[in-house]
């Protein structure tokens, strides 16, 4: 699983769990994709693009959903600066549970891509093992990295480069 596991520094982690709390308002969902390098080693964070930058509307409904001119923009981000999308995150109200919604509609529906779920919309310290960790793995299908697993899949470290 080491090479699977997805990693950030601490800094971005704590930004990035910030930013979706302050973007979600204690109200509503909020979400980006993870940007970064895939190695021998697992997946490298670099940055964050947050739904709500590539579709103002992002979150018009209470929940993420994007348009398709919001897809283009992140492709655009990601040839620009050389990374790949290597994970998704978004916010829920209570538990990290993976909903229908986002069960049948994933954000990058590429088998192997990687799916977070914060509770609480990120409000207060968010422990590892109470995310919602999800590897998609083609035509609907999930596997869940959730509990003291995720502990082991994520990563956030100081000096995760």
């Amino acid at each position: 699983m080491a090479n699977e596991s997805v990693r950030f520094t601490r800094k971005l982690w704590l930004e990035t769990v910030q930013q979706l709390n302050v973007r979600g308002h204690g109200k509503h969902e909020s979400g980006c994709f993870v940007l970064g390098v895939v190695d021998p080693n697992g997946r490298h964070a670099r940055r964050c693009v947050f739904y709500d930058d590539l579709d103002p509307h992002a979150y018009a409904s209470g929940v993420c959903i994007l348009n398709g001119d919001a897809f283009t923009k992140l492709w655009e981000i990601c040839r620009a600066e050389k990374l790949a999308v290597i994970a998704d995150i978004h916010t829920h109200p209570g538990a990290a549970f993976q909903s229908d919604a986002d069960r049948t509609n994933p954000m990058i529906a590429r088998s192997g891509h990687i799916a977070i779920i914060i509770p609480a919309f990120a409000a207060g310290w968010i422990w590892r093992h109470k995310l919602g960790l999800y590897r998609y793995e083609g035509e609907h299908r999930w596997t869940a990295l959730c509990g003291f697993q995720a502990r082991t899949f994520l990563k956030t470290g100081w000096s995760f480069l």
